[in-house]
């Protein structure tokens, strides 16, 4: 290993804030959603930390099979379910769920006359209008489902839009819940609702299963921090400082020339840029350590590095610890910065930097 920039991905935080869902939901199923490789921690890793889990959920049916190639027995849901009836015998054959959210996809279920039996997941739109039948459209697919001799059983799914917002927000999960009710009146099959944010938040709400994401790797969807929820962070991004140089007044710093020095500084070269997965969006003034202690960032972030301010730390040198965000920097407030969220960094995480499992 040559250049400082390591993620760190810890098993037992993990492990932990999956302990964190089962005190949340304990009378419930736990679909672990690791999709995006595992939302940047590697879809093997999640399999191991998550293992307690009930089941895994990701979109990429390549993964699935990956994760079926290696052993692993457990339940396995692709929450986009499947996009051209050439999956079917891939479905089939390596015993996968799968979310149904379209007239297309049924379709091609009802093409398939003797398909082997399969377990499918029927989505509701209930008002994000991304994927899934509008209430007065499901119980029409579901009867279509039920007919078919291929589906061996079907569970009942939506998606909260705005489970973090205020009660009060257009859509609050209660609308999202009474139009779910209304579209599945009489529907006595496993419903699968809460996400991380419903979990937390909305505790009213009650899933057979549920579809923990960002909680299990320590990231917040809320308006409170992680720590307040009790969850620690999985991914800690470290470097160090390459070199230290000292500017006068008036002077700039790095492409664009738009931070301007406005006295005499001390600046460190951080060994990090958005080759690596650090937004470039990230503007001057976002958190970063340097030796355990808060400064900030100056100057436009470039692809492989990028400028802090050490006045406040007169102690720091070439090789000082670095944290990007983790441990003692919550992601979600260098995301929050950043003008993004902590998912996006997380999954935005290159394959530049050296992993070191802990």
């Amino acid at each position: 290993m040559s250049r400082p920039l390591v993620a760190h991905i810890d098993m037992a935080a993990m492990q932990h804030n999956l302990s964190v869902v089962r005190k949340e939901a304990p009378r419930s199923s736990i679909w672990a959603v690791i999709k995006a490789n595992g939302y940047g921690h590697g879809l093997e890793r999640c399999a191991r930390a998550f293992v307690d889990a009930n089941g895994y959920a990701l979109t990429e049916i390549e993964s699935a099979v990956h994760l079926r190639d290696l052993g692993y027995k457990k339940p396995l849901l692709l929450l986009e379910g499947f996009f051209s009836e050439h999956e079917l015998p891939i479905i089939a054959h390596y015993d996968l769920e799968f979310a149904v959210h379209s007239e297309e996809q049924i379709a091609m279920l009802e093409s398939k006359v003797g398909a082997p039996r399969l377990k499918v997941h029927l989505k509701m739109n209930t008002g994000m209008n991304r994927l899934g039948f509008k209430p007065r459209e499901y119980r029409a697919a579901y009867e279509r489902l039920k007919s078919l001799q291929s589906v061996q059983s079907i569970s009942l799914m939506t998606h909260m839009a705005n489970a973090e917002m205020d009660a009060h927000s257009q859509l609050a999960v209660a609308e999202q819940m009474r139009r779910f009710e209304e579209g599945a009146k009489g529907m006595t099959e496993s419903r699968s609702l809460s996400n991380s944010a419903s979990l937390l938040l909305h505790p009213e709400v009650f899933s057979n299963a549920v579809r923990p994401g960002i909680m299990l790797y320590g990231g917040t969807p809320g308006s409170k921090t992680a720590e307040e929820f009790g969850l620690k962070p999985a991914m800690t991004l470290t470097s160090e400082l390459i070199q230290i140089l000292n500017i006068d007044r008036g002077e700039a710093i790095g492409y664009g020339s738009n931070f301007v020095a406005p006295y005499p500084m001390r600046i460190g070269v951080v060994a990090c840029g958005y080759a690596d997965g650090y937004p470039r969006s990230a503007p001057e003034g976002t958190p970063i350590l340097v030796d355990g202690i808060k400064t900030r960032l100056v100057g436009r972030v470039s692809m492989d590095m990028i400028t802090v301010d050490l006045t406040p730390i007169p102690e720091a040198h070439f090789g000082s610890s670095i944290v990007l965000w983790g441990d003692g920097l919550p992601i979600d407030e260098v995301a929050e910065a950043a003008g993004t969220v902590g998912y996006e960094l997380m999954c935005a995480l290159s394959m530049r930097p050296h992993i070191v499992e802990r």
